[in-house]
């Protein structure tokens, strides 16, 4: 089958609503969205506790956190896989080879990806900022929020960024998941399976849609940004 061909088979199967292709969308979407929302709020705080807090062990813990972004997902996907195995430490949940199990990885690879923006969000910001709030009474949530607020669009880009980490890892979705049709599989396992199989066109289908995700979600990030500073530029 040559590439016109397959790309040809690949927008027939989009737009004819395949339910095997758009089931597989779903379970992506769903579980990459719900482990986001799981890591984000802790990692957010930790990434400004990091960022602005001095305390024994810190160092330590942002070098981990920074070490864990160059950890391939098919390694975390083994230490998990390790914890939910019958034998494992977190057997008895029951979560292998299920959607949860999926969602357990995603937070584990949206983490230091969340916490490392953040800090670098944080730390961007201009410290008199903390202490003006201080000293207008704020209390301790009171400045982190101000804080968060003024690195808002740092912080969007960690998101974005721990949601594209999610959606586009194979390694871990494909140990802990098992790649079963109709509950575990991903976009980007169905695409190693299909290419497998020498069936190009679900996978080209399948990679049109991940990269449609990407470019609305930074389009958006960046229509919101130029907005605010257009609106900075005329006041």
């Amino acid at each position: 089958m040559s590439l016109i061909d397959a790309l040809a088979d690949a927008c027939r199967l989009l737009w004819s609503g395949d339910g095997a292709l758009w089931t597989i969308i779903w379970i992506s979407l769903k579980t990459s969205l719900l482990g986001l929302l799981i890591a984000a709020p802790l990692s957010i705080v930790a990434g400004y506790l990091f960022a602005t807090r001095r305390f024994a062990g810190r160092r330590v813990m942002i070098w981990l956190a920074q070490a864990a972004l160059s950890l391939p997902t098919v390694l975390i996907g083994l230490l998990l896989y390790l914890m939910l195995s019958r034998q494992g430490p977190a057997g008895g949940l029951h979560w292998l080879f299920a959607q949860s199990g999926v969602v357990a990885g995603q937070v584990l690879i949206a983490i230091p990806v969340l916490i490392a923006f953040t800090l670098s969000a944080v730390q961007a910001t201009d410290a008199r900022l903390a202490e003006t709030a201080i000293t207008l009474g704020a209390s301790g949530w009171g400045v982190m929020l101000t804080v968060l607020h003024e690195s808002r669009f740092g912080v969007m880009a960690a998101v974005i960024n721990g949601f594209g980490r999610v959606i586009s890892e194979v390694g871990c979705a494909m140990m802990v998941g098992g790649n079963i049709a109709g509950e575990t599989r991903t976009i980007t396992t169905a695409i190693a399976l299909e290419t497998s199989k020498g069936e190009f066109a679900q996978g080209i289908a399948l990679g049109i849609v991940l990269v449609t995700i990407a470019l609305i979600i930074n389009a958006a990030l960046m229509l919101v940004q130029g907005d605010v500073r257009q609106q900075r530029g005329v006041a």
